[in-house]
């Protein structure tokens, strides 16, 4: 057993895309579980709230701005994080963003923001923290990918990067297994965020009867919230959760893929 495995050792995590949403409750339930945590997102300032948050009730939490798909940035990010809070070994890629059109009508521009925030990113960041992750022998990889992977109009950039994630997700459990260190990857479905509130906006409609809409579709009768993926994250993170690698774990109040 390494040192950072011991019980009780505070690890260290990094969300991406943490300044609001899904990364945000992310963040708030890993620092809950008693890890220290990088909140990184584009702009450092948004970041505040979620670490202040964090720190009222008594966690640990860093500030970080950088763009996931800038490798400099990327190189940089981490190597703060690991002089101020300690080695990562908790990375949570979560960080993304829409630009939905139809296939005719979908900009170059539009399919190439999409792949380089959600696929590139994800690499980058998987990439430079990996080596704090098998010098530990301990890491957990936890990436978002989302129902949308399965097919959604609208959505082919979004679609295929999600489907892409859940490929790397794959092979990174393949290759870094025999160090310790799980992937995985969570697909949530609708959940009740800014995001889906500004598709809502798009289609013309009021938020509550996006939600409707998308309720009368789920099993489990109502749209999720962030703390549900949070929840899942929080397993994935965890020491119990070492026998689990290279999953897709849809969070989507029913049966998906």
């Amino acid at each position: 057993m390494s040192p950072s495995s011991h019980p009780g050792h505070r690890r260290i995590a990094i969300v991406t895309g943490a300044a609001r949403g899904i990364g945000a409750a992310v963040a708030q339930r890993l620092a809950a579980d008693g890890h220290a945590v990088a909140v990184l997102d584009l702009d450092e300032d948004t970041c505040q709230n979620v670490v202040d948050t964090i720190t009222r009730a008594g966690g640990t939490a860093l500030a970080v701005g950088a763009d996931v798909s800038n490798g400099t940035a990327v190189e940089k990010a981490v190597d703060k994080i690991a002089a101020k809070l300690g080695a990562p070994t908790v990375l949570v890629n979560n960080a993304g963003v829409t630009r939905d059109n139809l296939l005719f009508k979908m900009t170059a521009a539009e399919w190439d923001t999409v792949m380089n925030v959600h696929l590139r990113g994800s690499f980058l960041m998987t990439r430079e923290v990996q080596g704090h992750m098998t010098e530990a022998g301990f890491g957990r990889i936890i990436n978002l990918s989302s129902v949308s992977a399965l097919g959604n109009r609208g959505q082919a950039n979004y679609a295929a990067a999600k489907a892409g994630l859940q490929g790397f997700t794959k092979t990174v459990a393949l290759e870094l297994g025999k160090f310790g260190i799980t992937a995985n990857a969570v697909a949530p479905g609708f959940i009740e965020t800014e995001m889906t509130a500004a598709t809502a906006a798009r289609m013309g409609m009021k938020f509550h009867e996006l939600k409707t809409r998308a309720a009368a579709d789920i099993p489990v009768a109502r749209v999720g919230v962030p703390d549900d993926i949070a929840h899942a994250v929080s397993f994935l993170a965890s020491e119990g959760a070492g026998f689990v690698s290279g999953q897709i774990l849809y969070v989507a109040g029913g049966p998906k893929a």
